[in-house]
Formats: C-alpha cells, structure tokens, sequence
C-alpha cells in the first residue's frame, strides 16, 4: 500500500502563489494516475488537477490556466504549482493515487489518499 504525504500548504493572500508536493512510499508509484483533489467546508471533495505517469495533465474547470501538475517518476513526487489564488481556493487539499493507468476525475478511482494539507487564502 502506498503511503502519501503532501506538504507546502499555508496562508497566502490573494493573488499569491503556494507549490504543493507529494511524496510517495511504500508501493507501486511510476505506473498509475496520480490526482489532486480539494474539499472545502459544506462542500464536496472535488477534483483539482491530475497526471498519467506519461505526463498527460488535466484541470479542473476551477483552475485551469493557474494550477499546474507535475511529476517526477524518479522521485516518487508530484507538485501541484498554484498561481493567481483566489479565497474560493481555500479548502484542504489532498493527493492520491488512482487504481488505473488513465486519469479521471472521479474520487472513487483513487484508493491511497494522503492526510491533506489546508491552503488558506485570504482576500
């Protein structure tokens, strides 16, 4: 089972910019998806942004054009970079990796999930 931790998450205002990593151990990390998700309070988890182990991205319709995915194989890593944060970015967000090869943003396809890391943003 892998284990996933993700780290950089903090207080920013808006506008600003934050880079979240995951690392990832103990399984099988080069061959699956990996996905970015978000869950705000009262809200449900939603998907953020996700890369196939080829290094094919997808966005949320939320992001797209400010966050960018990638992943170093090598290092068992994956970044999500966000840029032009806004308050309606504030949520916990998590990484996890997906049972499959192809990516989809369906939560259900990701069976490891890490602990979360809170990005706050204020205005």
């Amino acid at each position: 089972q892998v284990q996933l931790v993700e780290s950089g998450g903090g207080l920013v205002q808006a506008g600003g910019s934050l880079r979240l990593s995951c690392a990832a151990s103990g399984g099988t990390f080069g061959l699956f998806a990996m996905g970015w998700f978000r869950q705000a309070p009262g809200k449900d988890r939603e998907f953020v942004a996700g890369i196939t182990w080829r290094g094919s991205s997808s966005y949320g319709d939320s992001v797209k054009g400010r966050f960018t995915c990638s992943r170093d194989n090598a290092k068992n890593t994956v970044i999500l970079q966000m840029n032009s944060l806004t308050p309606e970015d504030t949520a916990v967000y998590y990484c996890a990796r997906s049972h499959l090869v192809s990516l989809t943003g369906d939560p259900g396809a990701f069976g490891s999930w890490g602990q979360g890391t809170q990005v706050t943003v204020s205005s």
